[in-house]
């Protein structure tokens, strides 16, 4: 990592006054119109003409739309949360284009953030005080952690959650981030159910499995909300906002158990390997959806991602398709069938016992080493009947005999 300090968001909840409450609603709702009016009119541009609507476009569009009788309530909230809005669906536009994301959608009131993005023309930060814009008072703000000394935060969000509680996040540079001193120690990791995470070290990281203490209550919770009628107003808000408070305190844990894990990990090993996992498949199982879900890998591997690159880190990812699991680590060799029942089993060719997990863990180290010193595939070796390989494998797979990752399997082991 560079010299440039780390750009870093600053997360605390606040209690709005009635008033303030009643703002930042308004503003939300003018940022969701805002949003879905520009989107209608680049998907009426596009379809009707073939043209390109560029965010210039939209911002003259807002201006315009602000002098008009049934959009006139837009001059009531904030200019700057509207104008983000309009750079947030550009950037949503670009992810499209350059295919790492999908067509931008209509935000809806019950289904999308609730959130407004304040610029620093737009708020004030004077003496641990924060007042946004068209507010006269400031936001009653618990302070659970200092800010970096003398550094203003350049972008201010304010979100509301399902569940009602309010938060604001300050984005500031931090200077206290910084490389850690080397270290040689590298790490495979392998992601599980019954053990959150094992280790190459043979540590098993136990799964809380937040969500399954909890659900008793959720269910109950459930069955309330689902016996009050769709018209039944306050009672069914109550039940919503009380089946969401649950759900926000197992997300917390959740995250809060996560910071820890990934934390310690960031600063305890220089080179970090674990799989290229795709959760959004592996969720259609209907039998381990939930655990799958409650496990949380994506942003298990988000979180370790980002830290390292803080902390001056190696994340090494290898492919989802190499056996970790049915490749013995002492001798390399691949077992025909290994269910997701058998937790222990016995290599045919050598007679080593391994722990399902921990060999998948030292052959994940393996892969990794061998990624990193000789930049080769760790995409197993497919043969088809006839001589063919799988259409599934790449360009420069690897074969049990001339892979450096065998060697490094062996030196792990010993």
């Amino acid at each position: 990592m560079g010299s440039a300090a780390v750009k870093r968001a600053f997360k605390f909840r606040f209690y709005p006054t009635e008033e303030q409450a009643t703002e930042l609603s308004q503003t939300f709702g003018c940022i969701r119109k805002v949003y879905n009016l520009a989107l209608e009119a680049r998907d009426e541009a596009w379809s009707r003409h073939g043209e390109r609507v560029t965010f210039n476009d939209t911002s003259a569009m807002l201006t315009l739309w602000k002098h008009t009788e049934e959009l006139a309530f837009l001059n009531d909230v904030a200019a700057v949360p509207l104008q983000q809005t309009l750079r947030h669906l550009q950037t949503a536009f670009i992810a499209f284009w350059n295919k790492r994301s999908s067509y931008p959608r209509f935000k809806s009131c019950k289904k999308s953030r609730a959130s407004a993005e304040y610029t620093r023309s737009a708020f004030r930060y004077r003496d641990g005080q924060l007042t946004l814009a068209k507010m006269t008072a400031p936001l009653n703000i618990v302070w659970s952690r200092p800010l970096p000394e003398g550094v203003p935060p350049s972008t201010v969000t304010v979100s509301r959650d399902s569940a009602g509680r309010w938060f604001v996040s300050l984005l500031c540079e931090d200077q206290e981030v910084r490389p850690l001193p080397p270290t040689d120690s590298t790490v495979g990791i392998d992601a599980g159910l019954h053990s959150l995470l094992t280790l190459s070290t043979g540590e098993k990281v136990p799964n809380p499995k937040h969500e399954l203490r909890d659900r008793a209550r959720l269910a109950r919770a459930q069955r309330r909300l689902t016996r009050k009628a769709p018209g039944d107003g306050a009672n069914r808000n109550e039940a919503r906002r009380r089946l969401a408070r649950i759900h926000a305190r197992v997300a917390d844990r959740r995250r809060n158990y996560l910071h820890n894990v990934t934390t310690r990990l960031v600063r305890e090993n220089q080179t970090l390997v674990i799989e290229d996992l795709s959760v959004h498949n592996m969720v259609r199982n209907r039998n381990l959806a939930r655990s799958i879900s409650d496990a949380s890998w994506r942003e298990f591997r988000t979180m370790l991602e980002y830290k390292a690159n803080w902390y001056g880190r190696e994340v090494v990812t290898i492919d989802r398709w190499f056996p970790s699991s049915k490749r013995c680590s002492a001798c390399g060799a691949l077992a025909e069938r290994l269910p997701l029942d058998v937790r222990v089993w016995t290599c045919s060719t050598c007679n080593a016992s391994h722990d399902r997990d921990v060999n998948a863990a030292m052959n994940i180290l393996a892969a990794g080493r061998a990624v990193t010193v000789c930049g080769d595939d760790v995409r197993p070796q497919r043969n088809l009947p006839g001589g063919q390989s799988s259409a599934k494998q790449k360009a420069r797979p690897v074969r049990a005999g001339d892979s450096p990752i065998r060697e490094h399997v062996n030196s792990a082991s010993s």
